[in-house]
């Protein structure tokens, strides 16, 4: 997607190696007309996927999820919580994740009745690095019985190695913007999907 490798570009800053930061559009604020089209293009890339629901994890991954469940015809998103929600019945599917950018580990969770076996379920998430989120959300459908259609990334880092370990799985990888390397400041994105 050209117009989100020239914000990249353009408004992106590399933290630490292997740490893209792009709070400006995507994390800490967020570019609504970008979010829109993003979501635009992660449906036509799976349209006819046969899509039911769409999961991502919290808090970045949320608005992305969000404009494709929009333009997929308004399918329910659900997103796993990084946190118990003091609200939360505790009847929940559960799984960790290791955080790549945080370091730390922790239990995301999606209560039961938002997920089933005759779920055909789309994940969306802002980054895809090392595959650590995207594996702990196969676990909670692989709990609930749920299919993965498919996993759509904004954000790709190809050199992290998640897109193998998933693809090693039989799920089909798209990113809007798929980055070879990163080093010396410099960005450079691999072919298109």
């Amino acid at each position: 997607m050209k117009l989100l490798k020239e914000r990249i570009l353009r408004e992106g800053t590399l933290a630490s190696e292997g740490v893209l930061r792009v709070d400006s559009f995507i994390n800490f604020q967020v570019d609504v007309e970008l979010t829109d089209l993003m979501g635009r293009e992660f449906a036509r890339i799976f349209e006819g996927s046969g899509a039911t629901k769409v999961l991502t994890v919290e808090a970045s991954g949320i608005p992305a999820a969000y404009a494709t469940a929009v333009h997929m015809g308004n399918l329910p998103l659900i997103f796993a919580k990084k946190a118990r929600p003091s609200t939360a019945s505790g009847d929940d599917y559960c799984a960790e994740l290791r955080s790549f950018t945080k370091g730390n580990v922790s239990t995301i969770r999606v209560p039961r009745k938002y997920l089933s076996f005759s779920d055909r379920v789309l994940i969306i998430d802002d980054f895809l690095a090392t595959g650590s989120a995207s594996l702990a959300l196969l676990e909670l459908l692989n709990l609930a019985g749920a299919s993965c259609v498919g996993l759509g990334a904004v954000i790709e880092k190809e050199f992290q190695g998640g897109r193998t370990k998933l693809e090693e799985r039989g799920i089909k990888v798209s990113s809007l913007a798929r980055i070879k390397s990163m080093r010396e400041g410099r960005i450079e994105f691999a072919e298109e999907d």
